[in-house]
């Protein structure tokens, strides 16, 4: 089959896509990735068809990272600003990519690209949709932390609360999907479920590509959403080595901390990084810093070779080789710490980060710490804490052993077949019985 796997984000949305391709290219499909054009250098290399959807994404657009990542309102930003003012470009790249040069038999849909659903319609090309957390369910069962209002998710187990936060939800984000509603409209299309709470998700199969231990099934989930567990993949362009000096690093001593921003937050790290390496400094630990390809991100004060600094390094390399992560919580990140064993000290920016951070918590692996409080004294004290804490590390090895019984792309590929198998069966049984 002839499978187009598209959606608009970061590498941690892209990544699981990437994995689930290569897998459907190893069963012998054709996936086509349909994503922002800055993938393309990532992609060719795999032996994937690529195929360029706007918006592209600026990674040295630091400003735009910055608002995006905004607490009030970080969320409102990235979609009535960069994501639904090309909306209707969206939809022409996508179209083009489904269609041409022959139609697609099935689409893998993101939930931020909001024209992939109209294109599904308007072509009646049957389609999945994915979602990487449990916040994307935005369930009254299971009530998400809304980074606007985080003090609410202290009352989220009171009576009501849940249903409480969704009508909230519903009524400040009331507005934001017009552009989708018109494109619609123009297309003569009715004007649909709620693109930003329901008609994001599939009416034929939602693949929820994480692990049970993040989270599991809800009354209101849609009945058709399938937990698949995590979609691993974090090679560069297919090259999941580590860099030279890091892995000199690695065999020179004892297991290090590792502090990351993720692919997304790096671009916004502030003095994140400079502060993490006074802690590393004022523990006396051995530590691995991810700052990213942004120069401002390396710290200015003098280092001890006792840290290494590092723009890239695939977690599943480095991850098995060290203490524990600080991090923003992310789920991709996430979702690596929990393979590895590692506990984490999370520090979560916006968006599904401080959902992530408490369901880490909760799960006895995590500890989180507020980007306000972030100072290398208090950030020491912790990481002391935990790396003194034996009970922490053995249930951060407990939950690896659960996500390892998981294999979230061959149960996501096999359930893709299925949709494909059962979509032409229903196909041939209205032409017989048109016949």
């Amino acid at each position: 089959m002839r499978v187009v796997l598209s959606n608009i984000g970061t590498y941690g949305d892209t990544n699981p896509l990437i994995a689930i391709a290569l897998e459907l290219k190893r069963r012998g499909h054709a996936p086509v990735m349909a994503l922002p054009n800055v993938y393309r250098p990532k992609i060719a290399p795999l032996g994937l068809e690529f195929r360029a959807v706007r918006p592209d994404i600026d990674p040295t657009n630091t400003k735009l990272v910055e608002m995006i990542y905004d607490v009030k309102r970080g969320t409102e930003t990235g979609l009535r600003e960069f994501l639904f003012p090309v909306l209707r470009e969206t939809y022409d790249d996508l179209l083009d990519a489904a269609t041409k040069p022959t139609r697609a038999d099935l689409l893998l849909l993101g939930e931020l690209n909001y024209a992939g659903p109209v294109v599904a319609e308007a072509t009646g090309i049957p389609w999945a949709s994915y979602v990487l957390a449990p916040f994307s369910f935005f369930s009254a069962y299971d009530p998400p932390v809304l980074p606007p209002y985080p003090r609410l998710a202290r009352a989220d187990k009171a009576p009501g609360m849940g249903r409480a936060m969704r009508r909230l939800a519903r009524f400040v984000t009331r507005k934001w999907p017009d552009p989708i509603y018109e494109l619609r409209a123009e297309l003569g299309l009715p004007r649909g479920r709620n693109p930003l709470f329901d008609g994001k998700h599939s009416p034929y199969l939602v693949l929820a590509l994480f692990s049970r231990v993040l989270g599991t099934a809800k009354k209101d989930w849609p009945e058709q959403t399938l937990i698949t567990g995590f979609c691993f993949y974090d090679a560069d362009a297919g090259n999941a080595a580590l860099p030279a000096q890091l892995q000199e690093f690695l065999a020179e001593g004892a297991p290090p901390v590792v502090f990351t921003l993720g692919s997304a937050a790096v671009l916004a790290a502030g003095p994140f990084y400079e502060l993490s390496a006074s802690a590393a400094i004022k523990l006396g630990i051995r530590a691995v810093l991810l700052i990213g390809n942004d120069p401002r991100n390396r710290p200015q004060q003098e280092l001890p070779a006792t840290i290494c600094v590092a723009e890239y390094a695939p977690y599943s390399g480095l991850f098995p080789r060290v203490k524990m992560a600080v991090h923003q919580g992310g789920v991709g990140t996430t979702a690596q710490c929990l393979r590895a064993g590692l506990p984490m000290l999370i520090m979560p920016y916006s968006h599904d980060q401080p959902d992530n951070a408490r369901r880490m918590q909760r799960l006895g692996v995590a500890r989180v710490i507020q980007r306000s409080a972030y100072k290398p004294w208090r950030v020491a004290r912790r990481v002391r804490a935990m790396l003194a804490d034996p009970e922490l590390e053995a249930r951060a090895r407990a939950v690896a052993e659960e996500v390892a019984r998981e294999d979230g792309v061959k149960t996501a590929c096999d359930a893709l077949e299925k949709l494909h198998e059962r979509q032409g069966t229903e196909e041939q049984g209205i032409g017989n019985r048109r016949l």
